[in-house]
């Protein structure tokens, strides 16, 4: 009922010279294209190998310094306060998540006949076989589209202003208003918190709505010194579908000052991936005994084998994980006596791994 496609098609054959090679003594079929799909006579489908997402969240900090950053320390005593922009990236968040892409060495025929009960099988729109006889499973959900956190509104710092500072007639003598003003929200702060005030508030919550406010008008005031950091979150992805082993292959490259440049551009820092096989499956039987079997009918499946993926950057691990891999493991042939007539069998398979994921048999009444 199964077999194995071979793809005999030369490019320079006339399409109408292409037809089907029945196998002898089997129900197999060798199909002289890869052309998948459902029929009434039959249906062509592929196995999957499993490919990697990686999702990857950099926030970059913004700085711009204050108008006034340079009498930061003179006015205010603040030192070091940095009088240049400045812009850095780094990595936040790392995660991965395996998915299904069509094996096209691992092409199979079923033909359907009047002794099986397998002929309802579901194909994704690639030809991957999902099911039989049942619903095919819902597709691996793509990552969610990355939604950063709204950036408060920029404070209009000048409102805070008075008509004295504004009117001053240099940067020095505005710088020193604009401080000697932070210093007299600072004693009006410590006034109401000592209950000193001249008018002190009448509850706790018109206390705390008046504190409030000086902070405000402070932060504001002091921006025109220490200037301001903005952080924004970026989701950025990357796929790899490893058909071996990998051993610290650089994945992307991440530029503290310039964020992500090309994987041969040295500005950035290589952050590397590591995909090891863990050897978790048993081996297939070996080839020589399978030609010794009587050749069955049925429905091919994976059994896919475990990797362990890593991802660094400089001998600092930064993300690890293990997940199971088609490519990893090998192809197993599930029975055709599961699908006879006497009674109807379901099955499921892993859309990332063409695994089997359930087996059901409905017993006749």
């Amino acid at each position: 009922m199964m077999g194995k496609i071979e793809q005999t098609v030369k490019w320079l054959i006339p399409f109408y010279l292409l037809v089907f090679l029945p196998l002898f003594m089997s129900a197999q079929t060798r199909l002289s294209q890869y052309r998948h799909g459902v029929t009434s006579e039959g249906a062509v489908y592929f196995l999957p190998k499993t490919a990697l997402r990686f999702t990857v969240q950099v926030e970059k900090t913004s700085y711009s310094p204050g108008e006034y950053a340079k009498y930061a320390d003179l006015y205010l005593g603040l030192h070091d306060v940095n009088t240049q922009p400045d812009v850095s990236y780094r990595v936040t968040h790392i995660d991965m998540t395996p998915f299904g892409v069509v094996d096209t060495t691992k092409c199979y025929a079923v033909e359907f006949n009047a002794k099986t009960s397998a002929c309802n099988i579901q194909l994704s729109d690639d030809g991957v076989l999902l099911a039989i006889n049942a619903s095919a499973p819902q597709p691996v959900a793509s990552p969610k589209v990355f939604v950063p956190i709204q950036k408060p509104k920029p404070m209009n710092t000048r409102q805070y202003l008075s008509e004295e500072i504004l009117t001053a007639g240099s940067h020095a003598k505005r710088a020193e208003l604009i401080a000697q003003e932070i210093y007299n929200i600072r004693e009006s702060k410590n006034l109401l918190t000592r209950g000193e005030a001249d008018f002190m508030p009448k509850d706790g919550e018109q206390l705390r709505i008046m504190l409030n406010q000086l902070d405000i008008q402070q932060n504001a005031l002091m921006q025109f010194f220490t200037g301001t950091t903005t952080v924004d979150t970026t989701e950025h992805v990357f796929e790899l579908c490893p058909t071996e082993e990998i051993s610290r292959t650089v994945l992307f490259r991440l530029s503290q000052k310039l964020g992500f440049t090309d994987a041969d551009d040295l500005s950035g820092a290589p952050y590397y991936i590591t995909v090891e096989d863990l050897h978790a499956t048993p081996a297939a039987a070996p080839v020589e005994e399978k030609k010794k079997k009587k050749k069955e009918d049925g429905i091919y499946i994976n059994v896919p084998g475990r990797i362990r993926v890593c991802v660094s950057q400089g001998n600092d691990m930064i993300y690890k994980a293990e997940t199971p891999a088609a490519q990893f493991g090998f192809t197993e042939l599930l029975s055709g006596e599961l699908f006879n007539k006497r009674y109807t069998t379901h099955v499921w398979m892993n859309p990332a791994t063409g695994a089997l994921e359930k087996l059901e048999a409905e017993q006749p009444e």
